[in-house]
């Protein structure tokens, strides 16, 4: 889904297709209008809503691989087995 008022919430994923990166927001505050996103290269950012209103994002499927964002997870907390 493409649009100009996608609403941040958290643990969704969205593609700023400007910078053709991915990330996921990890904190809101609507009163403030502050947005905190963490991009899959594990990079935090802090967004204001007009900011994030400028930006040309898309909503995405959460990536198979999301741990790119995530420090030193182990295989065994990803709740899936190896085989």
């Amino acid at each position: 889904m493409i649009s100009d008022e996608i609403t941040p919430r958290i643990d969704h994923w969205y593609l700023d297709s400007i910078k053709d990166r991915s990330f996921t927001v990890i904190d809101f505050d609507g009163e403030e209008g502050i947005i905190e996103i963490q991009y899959f290269d594990g990079e935090v950012d802090e967004l204001d809503m007009e900011e994030w209103e400028e930006m040309s994002l898309e909503v995405i499927e959460q990536p198979e691989d999301w741990t790119g964002s995530v420090d030193e997870v182990e295989p065994d907390d990803l709740g899936y087995d190896r085989t």
